[in-house]
C-alpha cells in the first residue's frame, strides 16, 4: 500500500464549542505540519527522520502541550519529556525532566544514536544535552500567558487538568478534588508523529510538557517505550490521553503484540486496545502499520489528528467523523 504518516496533538475532552481561537491556530498546525511530513517522504527520507522533523514542528508551536507550548506544574516550571523509537532496529532514545531543552524530541534521538543507554532524565539530561551543544533557551522561554492562565484555573480548581479544559468558576461548596476520580481531570495533551516510509520502515515520536498542575518529577507515559511509544517492523505507534492509564494498559505495545502474536490486522488491534484495554474517555493513539495502513482511534470527546498515505487519502479532525 506504500508510504503512510499520522500525527497527533493530544486527546482528552475536547468540548465541540471550542472557540474558533483555540481551533484554527491547531488545525493549521496539523496541516502544515502533515505537509511537512508528507514532502519528507516523498523526497526520499527514513521514517525516523520523518517523524523527528514532525514533531519538532509541533514543539515549536506554542499551541500544543509540548516544546514551546508545554504546560507548566504545581511549581510554575516546565518539564519536557520525549521519546522516539526507530521500528526497523528497535532502537529508541527517551528523555524526562527538560527545562531548557528546545526541542526535546531531538534530543532524545541523540540519546538513542550517542549513548549506551536508552532513557535520561532531569539534571543528568540536561548536562548531556548542554555538553553535546544542544539548542537550549532560559526555562521562561517555555512558559507561555495561556499556561499561567491554564495552571491559575487549575489551582483555583483544585485539580490536575488537560490543556484544553475550559475555565470554571469556583464553587467554594463543590471543590473539585486533585486527582484521578472522574471529578479530577487529569488527562493530558502530547504530541506525537508516527511513519512508514518508502521503503517499509517504520519510527515513531512522541513529546509532551505533561499536566496541567503536574506534582513536580512527575512522569508520564511519554517517555515510556511501550506505554506511549512503540515502534516495530509491524507497527509505530504514538499514544495520548491520561498518562497513568496509557502506562497500566501498555498501550503502545499491546497494539503491536496483537499483531505479532494473534494476527490482527492494524485497526483490529488499535480498536480493540482502546476500546477495551483502557477506561472510557481516557486514551487515543494513531498508528501505521509496514503495509501502510493507517488508524487514528480514541475513546474521549476527541483528538486533533491529521493523516495521509501514498494513494491519496488525508484526513485532518479533531472529533468523531461521523
Amino acid at each position: 500500500m506504500g508510504w503512510a504518516i499520522a500525527l497527533h496533538g493530544g486527546a482528552g475532552d475536547i468540548p465541540v464549542t471550542l472557540p474558533p481561537d483555540r481551533r484554527i491556530p491547531r488545525e493549521e498546525c496539523l496541516r502544515h505540519c502533515l505537509k511537512i511530513g508528507v514532502d519528507a517522504i516523498e523526497a526520499g527520507r527514513s521514517a525516523l527522520d520523518v517523524v523527528e522533523l514532525v514533531v519538532r514542528e509541533l514543539e515549536n508551536n506554542p499551541n500544543f502541550n509540548a516544546g514551546r507550548g508545554s504546560v507548566l506544574t504545581s511549581e510554575g516550571t516546565v518539564e519536557m519529556e520525549a521519546s522516539i523509537m526507530d521500528g526497523n532496529t528497535m532502537r529508541c532514545g527517551a528523555v524526562s525532566g527538560l527545562t531548557t531543552v528546545v526541542n526535546p524530541i531531538s534530543f532524545a534521538r541523540l540519546v538513542m544514536e550517542k549513548t549506551p543507554h536508552i532513557y535520561l532524565g532531569f539534571d543528568g539530561a540536561e548536562q548531556f544535552a548542554r555538553g553535546l551543544g544542544v539548542e537550549t533557551m532560559d526555562p521562561s522561554h517555555f512558559i507561555t500567558r495561556e499556561n499561567i492562565e491554564r495552571l491559575e484555573n487549575a489551582k483555583a480548581a483544585n485539580r490536575v487538568q488537560i490543556d484544553y479544559t475550559q475555565p470554571i468558576q469556583k464553587d467554594p461548596v463543590k471543590e473539585v478534588p486533585r486527582g484521578d476520580g472522574p471529578s479530577g481531570d487529569s488527562q493530558i495533551g502530547t504530541v506525537g508523529c508516527v511513519a512508514v516510509d518508502m521503503d517499509g520502515n517504520l519510527a515513531t515520536a512522541t513529546s509532551t510538557g505533561g499536566l496541567v498542575n503536574k506534582m513536580v518529577g512527575r512522569i508520564g507515559d511519554t517517555p515510556i517505550i511501550g506505554a506511549g511509544t512503540y515502534a516495530n517492523h509491524l507497527c509505530a505507534v504514538s499514544a495520548t490521553g491520561k498518562g497513568e492509564s496509557i502506562i497500566r494498559g501498555t498501550v503502545a505495545r499491546d497494539v503491536a503484540a496483537l499483531m505479532e502474536f494473534k494476527g490482527l490486522s492494524l485497526l483490529e488491534a488499535a480498536a480493540h486496545v482502546v476500546k477495551d484495554r483502557v477506561p472510557e474517555g481516557t486514551v487515543g493513539l494513531v498508528a501505521v502499520s509496514a503495509k501502510g495502513e493507517v488508524t487514528m482511534p480514541f475513546n474521549t470527546t476527541g483528538m486533533f489528528r491529521a493523516c495521509a498515505t501514498e494513494d491519496g487519502y488525508s484526513e485532518v479532525a479533531i472529533w468523531p467523523l461521523n
